[in-house]
């Protein structure tokens, strides 16, 4: 891979952070990387080490727990919030990255992690792929 693929992918991967809520199709995110869709797949995997879609729905989650932490929002609205367009999946997928419900997460105590700054608690709040 050569280095001006790793610079199309970083801009890639960064418009995904930055539009996670957005409808983003994974055909127009490789026309942003002037690739091909399937070496677009394979070159972002072996970049970061997994596909875009599943780098999509990480940062998904990762937003939709601080909204369940707020509390004022039903997990429905979180769904909605971040970008996904079906509960069950939003509902599946959260429960494999954080290993409890949206609802369980949503119900849960959060006070501790309040008193530590949100750049530290974004490193051990970030939703990890658990191994089956």
């Amino acid at each position: 891979m050569t280095l001006e693929d790793l610079v199309r992918l970083r801009r890639v991967r960064d418009r995904m952070d930055r539009e996670y809520a957005e409808p983003l199709d994974m055909t127009e995110l490789a026309r942003g990387a002037h690739m091909s869709p399937g070496h677009f797949q394979r070159s972002f995997r072996k970049a970061y080490g997994e596909t875009p879609y599943s780098y999509l729905m990480t940062r998904r989650v990762e937003r939709a727990k601080a909204l369940l932490r707020r509390g004022d929002l039903t997990v429905t609205e979180v769904c909605f919030a971040v970008g996904c367009t079906s509960l069950g999946s939003f509902s599946s997928r959260f429960t494999e990255l954080v290993g409890q419900t949206p609802s369980a997460y949503r119900a849960g105590s959060h006070e501790e992690s309040a008193m530590i700054p949100s750049c530290v608690a974004r490193s051990f709040t970030r939703p990890r792929r658990r191994p089956y």
